[in-house]
């Protein structure tokens, strides 16, 4: 947290919204050290921020997770191992209840990855917002956003990712013509309504990935422009404001994290039903 309101409201708020970003202009690719260098570049483009952080608490978490496993005895376990299977259970049970299909282990370890990735990305919310940018400022890093999923660009990657595998399993499942049967032939099954079947199931396809993406987007965007916001008042309103915040938000981040496995779950359990 700042200890005290910086003199621009307006340019702090801006600063922390902005992303490390890498990317090509008429002088050629670098990174932009400002609005006008982030105007000029494409769709050539990376957040180096968000690309960061989000693979490093993927491999953190390939790494302690992998950790446990090998480390798992069957008679006393440590608490780690506990938390662990506990988690993994608690999927399971999701994805037992949930998915309607043939059993398959590969969806319950599908929930789980997007689970706890989601949720470690959603975590970084949590750190005072100066934090990490103070130090990235004393290494001479000019933007830090540190908060992947406030990114639009991650959401609607995660977003695309299930939409892809959407259309994969439910090819894998019911065969290429059996899947475009669910979309030529459903709700009304009639050759000459082909074309209306298609624009209705289209756009509930459609649909599916815009609204995963946007919910995971639109709810920690709120979060982190309101730790913002409570990090322009003074000191003592701060820590008067900021900790329930806090304390709510961790509902909040757990919540996106299920909601997105969830419904990924539901959509691939509703691909491999029939109509």
């Amino acid at each position: 947290m700042s200890g005290s309101a910086p003199a621009n409201a307006t340019e702090y708020i801006k600063h922390h919204l902005t992303n490390l970003t890498y990317g090509q202009t008429e002088k050629g690719w670098h990174i932009a050290h400002g609005p006008d260098d982030l105007a000029e570049m494409g769709f050539w483009s990376v957040n180096l921020d968000t690309m960061g952080f989000s693979i490093f608490l993927g491999v953190l978490f390939l790494y302690f997770f992998r950790k446990a496993a090998k480390q798992a005895t069957p008679g006393v376990p440590s608490k780690f191992q506990c938390f662990v299977e506990i988690l993994v259970e608690f999927v399971h049970t999701s994805v037992k209840d949930t998915f309607h299909g043939h059993p398959n282990h590969k969806i319950a370890a599908l929930g789980l990855t997007i689970f706890v990735w989601v949720f470690l990305m959603n975590f970084m919310d949590l750190i005072p917002v100066d934090l990490l940018p103070w130090v990235a400022a004393h290494l001479g890093v000019d933007y830090l956003k540190v908060v992947p999923t406030t990114d639009p660009n991650l959401t609607f990657a995660l977003s695309i990712s299930v939409f892809f595998l959407i259309i994969g399993f439910g090819i894998k499942k019911k065969g290429f013509v059996g899947f475009s049967k669910d979309y030529t032939m459903a709700p009304f099954k009639s050759v000459w309504a082909m074309p209306i079947n298609i624009v209705l199931e289209g756009v509930g396809l459609i649909a599916k990935p815009i609204s995963l993406s946007l919910r995971l987007f639109g709810n920690l965007y709120a979060g982190e422009l309101i730790f913002i916001l409570i990090a322009l008042l003074p000191l003592y309103v701060q820590w008067t404001l900021s900790l329930p915040w806090a304390i709510f938000h961790i509902l909040i981040i757990t919540l996106q994290a299920f909601i997105f496995m969830m419904l990924t779950i539901v959509y691939l359990s509703l691909t491999a039903e029939d109509h």
